[in-house]
């Protein structure tokens, strides 16, 4: 079973240092994990539609319309990461979507159907891959602060990159291919 202490004590791993039983330890290492974990999380799932992250819901629309321009304003999910497209098969995207602080702003009726990256807080959910991309992640990012080498953090950087390289290139294979939309040149000639 996998868990936030196994993520963070890998990261410790990757940098020589003394493992972890809790994240709230009272040690150096723990602190230093606490402070950076959450964020480090959140930065790498926000960076790429992972498979094992995607949600899909259904938005009612917020009591308060916007300002001007756009008709509805949809409040986001608490868990929400990062607005995925709605069909990824679809190559014509042409929803008026605008994120806009907590909400999504369109002309679009309630309920709005949405896919988007959510927060996973449970590691066991993670894909393999990307908890390992993370826990290199978490090792550049704590380099600094728990062995002040600048060759070791050069080093956890380019494993990093390797790992989310990898993870990227299975996590792409498990999906459908994407088609990039069309460009209205070509579309106007139909």
């Amino acid at each position: 079973m996998a868990s936030e202490v196994e993520i963070a004590n890998r990261a410790l791993q990757r940098l020589g240092a003394k493992s972890i039983t809790n994240l709230s330890d009272d040690s150096r290492n723990a602190r230093a994990v606490n402070l950076a974990y959450e964020s480090v999380k959140l930065s790498e799932l926000r960076k790429h539609p992972w498979s094992f992250a995607v949600k899909r819901a259904q938005l009612a629309a917020s009591s308060t319309t916007p300002l001007f321009t756009k008709s509805n304003a949809f409040p986001v999910p608490s868990d929400f990461v990062r607005l995925l497209s709605q069909d990824p098969e679809d190559l014509m995207n042409s929803n008026d979507w605008q994120i806009e602080g907590i909400n999504i702003v369109t002309n679009d009726d309630a309920p709005l159907e949405i896919r988007y990256i959510y927060d996973v807080t449970d590691p066991n959910i993670m894909d393999p891959l990307f908890r390992e991309a993370f826990a290199a992640k978490l090792a550049e990012e704590l380099c600094e602060e728990i062995t002040q080498s600048n060759t070791k953090k050069a080093d956890a950087f380019i494993a990093y990159k390797e790992i989310i390289a990898e993870a990227k290139r299975v996590n792409a294979i498990e999906k459908t291919a994407e088609d990039p939309p069309e460009d209205k040149w070509v579309t106007v000639r139909l």
